[in-house]
């Protein structure tokens, strides 16, 4: 519908009737001049003239005016046609003139008196080249002249009002000539008094709604009930304006025809206010939508989003792509995706997504990222969903607290259906007021369709891929140790085709205080059945190596337990053994990649590893061992196949690029360190992991002793003599006492309860002594449960466990290892290998 923001709202009263009054009768029709007033007021118009040649074709005389300021203003009775007026320039060339106040007032005559600064004027000739047969002139009531949709109505209107002239062609020019042509353009007027609900309707408006006078009593329900439910909102808003809507209202909806035909229709009106700002009166009219059809760029808009959505693999993807066609095209200010889940909604996607943009209700709401609410809570979207149709709210509705803000100007409510079930929903907002044309909600029912298939796609794959996620996810490390004299940090990126879960592995593994493994691995293949195998692997590896084999035994156990498993599946692995005291390293490699290597003057290098066959193809295969030695600042990088190999990266381009890139990186920040070696592989054919290692050194260097016990009867006399010299010569003899108590219990419990060697470990670090007893039983010690008064043993581990700092029991190479940590107070290590202290008292 044509419409003007500055129209003037100076129209005919509606008659005075009580909302009691309703008589069963219809009311009486509004008079013909009324609504063609009403009409032309909406176009901006405030008067409408006819100018016809007359006698001899010298000059052009004023048949017919209307408007409602024919009152305020006045047009020449007659124009000569050789004079400078616009109605007579418009009827010599025969092109149309649309004045601004400004242009208009160059003219001498021709126009409205008295002239006024805020009026502009149009001349549109009627007739062709062949025969014009008079001129329509329009006086606007606003300065800036007439706007485009305005434009293209007069002109339909002079094409209406030329019509009904050539049916009176070789006779008198027909009267009246205005109404009759506003008539056949289907422009239907009303008038609403708010709280009322009733209408003055024209039977103009009548017919477009398809009820006959007969059948209309006057109220507005009788007329609301011939509009489709997805517009009832939008219309509600006019019947029931809030003090946010006065002003101009334009609005598309559609009605349904007895005849069960389906009709678009334009409504523009305005809502004029009261002395106490509130809507006193309604004034507006419809007229049947023209645009029926998809332009070609909606066509095309449908085409790319289609295109678009079959791209989209993942939820996140598919709420991008509704943003992009969505947002700038209807010129949205906000656009927001919500997964149905259960009886929940989780928002996949904001836009704009900074929480400030959002209702406060949603801020309270807000997890990690986005926002996620019951549907219970958000009465609209609960009636959208269930319902499955689309509601589009206008400026000013009154919605709950926890959509208010999201759309002032305007809301689309749109459910996205999927099969039989809905998916989700997408709310799309506007802050300035919107008027929802019908090219609009073709496009909004569209995207609707067609995202709801593709949320429901892209929910299914992204359950498939959290389920392998979570899979991979629980089979590699959750975090890596703090290690003494390094930094590790390790990056896993699952495979962007197909089921994204492999069997590339990693795992740092603490053997002690001052060594450490680290492994990388790879089983064939990308399944379940790989990632299982990676996760048996992974674990028995780290199991070997707790027990305290060396690097060589705990690949070659780990291949006999995959040959045994009589898998088709093989696995390559590369393992490193660190000591982080010396700074030596022993690697093994199992037809896997060998390590690399930066130095700390930037130099690359790969490690020459003796290779060995991949795990589970020969029980008896042996893993030699190769060992390096490691300077402070020096990086270790392990990878699998997936970072240096692809269909169009041969293997050794692959691993100088990755040299490459090392040699380039800089080595203060390892994490940021393994992200560049990563990167941009988009998309991925293989899953790859990286593990890193930065070598710093022990900044704290440990003091060591060791004692292999004799099994004498005085043994534990001889174990408590070299503990107390080791302790004074270290300087530390304030924990000497708690020393030797837990010495003498330890090492007696090996004698008596295990066969072969004893030993005794001591080792100072910072401020903490550690002593430690070894034995070849595996056997863990064991606190009784019950010590009684006439118990004669029990108490030793007791009292170790209550004297020590921390306490406990580590399997080593044929056997275990007991152990126990005690806190030296005021220890100053730098000293402690000085001079000799006092001896004290009672000490052996």
């Amino acid at each position: 519908m044509p419409h003007d923001g500055r129209a003037r709202t100076g129209v005919s009263e509606p008659r005075a009737r009580e909302a009691d009054a309703a008589d069963t009768g219809s009311p009486p029709p509004v008079p013909e001049a009324v609504t063609s007033e009403r009409a032309l007021t909406f176009v901006g118009a405030a008067l409408t003239a006819v100018y016809l040649p007359g006698a001899g074709n010298q000059e052009l005389r004023l048949v017919e005016t209307a408007g409602s300021a024919r009152c305020e203003y006045g047009l020449p009775d007659r124009l000569p046609l050789s004079g400078d007026s616009p109605a007579a320039h418009t009827f010599r060339t025969g092109r149309p003139l649309w004045l601004t106040s400004e242009a208009l007032a160059s003219y001498s005559t021709g126009g409205p008196t008295p002239p006024r600064p805020e009026t502009s004027l149009a001349a549109l000739p009627l007739g062709t080249e062949r025969g014009r047969l008079g001129c329509l002139v329009v006086v606007g009531d606003s300065a800036d002249g007439f706007e485009a949709e305005q434009r293209r109505f007069l002109e339909q209107y002079a094409d209406a009002v030329l019509a009904v002239l050539r049916t009176g062609t070789g006779g008198p020019a027909p009267s009246p000539l205005l109404s009759p042509a506003l008539r056949s353009l289907c422009v239907g007027s009303f008038v609403i008094t708010p709280d009322t609900g009733l209408i003055e309707a024209d039977e103009t408006l009548l017919e477009l709604a398809g009820i006959t006078p007969d059948d209309f009593d006057g109220k507005a329900d009788t007329l609301l009930a011939h509009a489709l439910p997805e517009d009832m909102h939008a219309l509600m808003s006019v019947l029931e304006p809030s003090t946010q809507t006065v002003g101009r209202r334009e609005l598309e909806f559609r009605v349904r025809r007895p005849t069960g035909e389906m009709r678009w229709l334009s409504l523009s009106c305005q809502v004029a206010a009261g002395c106490d700002g509130r809507p006193e009166q309604v004034l507006g009219v419809v007229t049947a939508t023209s645009v029926l059809r998809q332009s070609a760029d909606d066509v095309s808009r449908i085409q790319w989003l289609t295109a678009a959505l079959d791209d989209a693999v993942t939820v996140r993807d598919v709420s991008r792509v509704v943003v992009t066609a969505l947002g700038e095209p209807l010129g949205a200010d906000r656009v927001a995706l919500a997964e149905l889940q259960d009886d929940r909604l989780a928002v996949t996607v904001l836009d704009p997504p900074e929480p400030a943009a959002w209702p406060q209700w949603w801020r309270s709401e807000w997890r990690s990222e986005w926002p996620d609410a019951p549907v219970s809570a958000l009465p609209t979207l609960q009636m959208a969903l269930r319902d499955g149709r689309m509601d589009l709210w206008s400026a000013g509705a009154a919605l709950e607290p926890g959509l208010a803000g999201i759309g002032a100007g305007g809301l689309a409510v749109l459910p996205l259906p999927a099969k039989g079930w809905v998916a989700g929903v997408c709310l799309v907002g506007w802050d300035q007021p919107h008027e929802f044309v019908p090219e609009e909600r073709f496009l909004l029912t569209a995207t609707a369709a067609l995202v709801g298939q593709a949320l429901k796609r892209a929910r299914a794959h992204d359950a498939e891929q959290e389920l392998a996620t979570m899979l991979q996810r629980s089979l590699l490390p959750r975090r890596l140790p703090e290690l003494p004299g390094g930094t590790a940090v390790a990056r896993y990126l699952p495979a962007k085709r197909g089921l994204q879960v492999g069997g590339d592995w990693y795992d740092v593994i603490a053997l002690s205080e001052d060594r450490v493994a680290l492994v990388i691995g790879d089983v064939q293949g990308h399944s379940a059945g790989a990632a299982t195998i990676m996760g048996q692997m992974r674990t028995a590896i780290r199991a070997y190596a707790v027990e305290g084999h060396p690097p060589d035994v705990v690949v070659s156990h780990a291949n006999r337990l995959l040959v045994g498993m009589e898998t088709d599946l093989f696995a390559t692995c590369c393992y490193a053994e660190l000591d982080m005291e010396e700074g030596n390293a022993l690697f093994v490699r199992a037809g896997h990649l060998a390590p690399l290597l930066r130095h700390p003057d930037g130099r690359t290098e790969e490690v020459q590893v003796e290779g060995g066959l991949p795990l589970g193809i020969l029980a008896d295969a042996e893993f030699p061992m190769t060992t390096c030695a490691l300077a402070p600042g020096t990086v270790i990088v392990m990878v699998t196949d997936g970072l240096v190999e692809a269909v169009d990266l041969p293997l050794d381009e692959g691993m100088d690029r990755t040299r490459t890139a090392l040699a380039g990186a800089d080595p203060a920040d390892p994490g940021e360190m393994a992200d560049e070696l990563l990167g941009e592989l988009d998309p991925r054919e293989d899953d790859v992991a990286l593990l890193l290692l930065r070598y710093d050194g022990m900044k704290t260097r440990p003091i060591r002793a060791g004692w292999a016990v004799w099994r004498l009867p005085d043994a534990v006399m001889h174990a408590r003599r070299f503990t107390a010299r080791a302790l004074r010569r270290w300087k530390v003899e304030e924990v000497t006492d708690a020393a030797l108590l837990v010495v003498s219990e330890l090492v007696t419990n090996g004698l008596v309860h295990t066969q072969g060697p004893v030993r005794v470990d001591l080792m100072l670090r910072g401020d903490r002594v550690r002593v430690s007893v070894s034995d070849c039983s595996p056997r863990s010690p064991a606190k009784p449960v019950i010590v009684d008064w006439d118990a004669t043993g029990g108490r030793g581990l007791l009292l170790v466990e209550a004297m020590s700092e921390s306490f406990g029991s580590v399997p080593v190479a044929g056997g275990k290892q007991v152990w126990s940590e005690l806190v030296v107070p005021h220890c100053d290590q730098a000293h402690a290998d000085s001079g000799p202290r006092t001896r004290r008292r009672g000490l052996p």
